[in-house]
């Protein structure tokens, strides 16, 4: 038999599409304060926002009818027709957010306009007006997200660790934040700040959240034409990432993840920067509103161009542009005339040819010792037999009649059937992946204090991520500690890992933060980065004795052939391939 659900928890269904996590509220609301013309606008949130969220704003305010209807399901001051659908201009249109944040959370409204001399006060618990009453207030609205998820404990209990979701809470923040340079905007976790960032210019703004030394780091782009305008910077080469963690896009003020435009910056730095790397980059694009559909997304991150193939040419030739004026993809102009200044001969001056002195006595076999062929034939057959008495013992100590290294990063030896390759890098990363595995779980991963302690400054969203390692890093040998507000300090390493501690610990938490395999335990994801420092220092040239210690490592690990990320360390090529290859 078929029932109309109930409306609470038709509402609840609805809510899941909207509010994923305390995060998703986090960006409704801050969009909210900013569509409401705020000069100034505080998040503060509790426990990763499980325990609350609050947004204060000095924006438009509402009236006390506002203020009730706001929390209506499709209740917008934003559209009236479909047709506002194709020139929309704030950030929230649907009327979808309140009354999902009311469906999943106790909420408690406080709100006043302009016009009002008193404002007023609304609490919502699962889509229900509990009260509706005047109250004291300043101008604008000051709204509190209580407990989400309390009524749907299903999705309470999938909610990750907090450091995961305070990264996402700073995530929306920063994204906000980077659009909108000259609203100030302050957020504090469990009453500690973590961003006081004045209304300032787009560059400032980039620069307060994350860091000073992206100041020096950041190449402008600036392009205008009848279709659009790209503004906004590109990261020097040098600072290309091994994840997509700083790629931000702005459309009409607007956070979007786009593909398309992506693969435009990337084209131009393809041969500025490894293949394995990204660029990071912060561009604002700006577009006649009804050129692109919005309305494609729950979360409006996505959306789709009416002239996708300008837009792509514009922003490649435009980034190419910047990065020529800053000499860093110099432009080559071949019709330049090149000259060479010569010095001039003195006056009177003869020009001197160079001399040969040739010594007509000079004999090079007269110290040569005659030549002994008995006793060379008897060094040669000394050489030989000591040579084949070692490819004995070395025959004895492996199976196997042939080592081969190609490059630094493979091995090949003969087997039965056919051949076996092994990737070098691959199988160092495996067998020290499986080593510190085993010994994080023991715990005997053996660490020593650095003599210098290494201070590395992270933004906000690092820290935090940094922070909410801290005790997996410690059992792998890595003990760090904050210092001061946007860096940590190493004290201790691994005692057995010659690699570079800064690059390592950057590296772990650009792979970390741009996961997505939320499923796989935090410390392996530590361990694999750990061994993969460890691996990009191992390749060179090896001697038949490394090779062979290598091989017996991998064979003794519990996965020798398909490394931890599904990648293959081992490749056969049986004799049937190898007869087919030569017809």
């Amino acid at each position: 038999m078929i029932e109309l659900l109930p409306e609470h928890v038709a509402n609840q269904i609805a809510a899941g599409e909207v509010i994923q996590r305390p995060a998703s509220a986090v960006k409704e609301l801050i969009e909210n304060a900013v569509d409401a013309k705020s000069s100034k606008v505080q998040l503060i949130i509790k426990d990763a926002g499980s325990t609350l969220v609050q947004v204060i704003d000095n924006g438009t305010g509402m009236s006390k009818n506002d203020a009730e209807l706001c929390f209506k399901k499709h209740a917008t001051s934003k559209i009236k027709s479909s047709e506002d659908l194709f020139s929309i201009s704030s950030k929230g249109f649907r009327g979808e957010a309140l009354s999902s944040i009311g469906a999943v959370a106790q909420v408690e409204l406080k709100t006043k306009n302009k016009e009002d001399d008193i404002g007023h006060q609304v609490k919502i618990e699962a889509s229900k007006i509990i009260s509706s009453e005047s109250c004291v207030c300043n101008q604008g609205t000051n709204i509190s997200m209580k407990n989400i998820f309390y009524n749907v404990p299903a999705r309470r209990n999938f909610l990750k660790s907090k450091g995961v979701e305070t990264r996402h809470i700073i995530d929306e923040f920063q994204r906000v934040a980077l659009t909108h340079p000259e609203i100030h905007f302050i957020m504090h976790h469990n009453e500690s700040l973590i961003f006081d960032l004045p209304a300032t210019k787009r560059r400032q703004r980039i620069v307060g959240v994350f860091g000073k030394k992206y100041n020096e780091r950041l190449v402008p782009v600036d392009e205008h034409t009848s279709i659009t305008s790209i503004s906004g910077f590109v990261l020097k080469p040098e600072y290309s990432k091994r994840t997509r963690g700083e790629q931000f896009l702005f459309i009409n003020n607007r956070y979007i993840k786009n593909s398309f435009i992506n693969h435009a910056i990337k084209v131009v730095f393809k041969d500025l920067i490894g293949h394995d790397q990204f660029p990071s980059y912060f561009i604002y694009l700006t577009v006649p509103s009804n050129s692109i559909d919005v309305n494609i997304h729950p979360s409006k991150i996505e959306i789709k161009f009416e002239d996708e193939r300008s837009i792509y040419e514009l922003v490649k030739s435009s980034v190419r542009s910047a990065l020529s004026k800053n000499n860093i993809a110099p432009s080559i102009d071949f019709n330049l005339e090149t000259t060479f200044d010569l010095p001039p001969l003195k006056s009177g001056s003869e020009i001197k040819f160079p001399t040969i002195n040739v010594n007509p006595n000079y004999n090079p076999f007269k110290n040569e010792k005659p030549l002994d062929v008995i006793e060379n034939i008897n060094l040669i057959k000394n050489n030989f037999e000591l040579s084949n008495k070692l490819v004995k013992q070395e025959e004895k100590q492996v199976n196997s009649y042939l080592f081969l290294q190609l490059g630094s990063r493979y091995i090949i030896t003969v087997k039965k059937n056919g051949l076996l390759i092994i990737d070098v890098f691959r199988a160092h990363q495996q067998v020290k992946f499986e080593q510190l595995v085993e010994k994080y779980k023991n715990g005997e991963v053996a660490s020593q204090k650095l003599l210098h302690p290494i201070e590395i400054e992270l933004n906000s969203s690092d820290l935090a991520l940094c922070l909410d390692i801290k005790e997996d890093l410690q059992r792998l040998g890595v003990e760090i500690d904050q210092f001061g507000k946007q860096s940590i300090v190493v004290n201790t390493f691994s005692s057995t890992e010659n690699v570079d501690v800064k690059s390592f610990l950057e590296n772990c938490i650009e792979n970390i933060k741009n996961s997505n395999n939320e499923l796989e335990i935090p410390y392996h994801k530590i361990a694999w980065n750990m061994a993969t420092s460890y691996a990009h220092k191992t390749l060179k040239s090896m001697n038949r004795n490394e090779m062979v210690y290598l091989i017996d490592c991998l064979f003794s690990c519990k996965n020798p052939t398909v490394n931890s990320k599904g990648l293959a360390i081992v490749k056969e090529i049986t004799q049937e391939e190898i007869n087919k290859k030569f017809g």
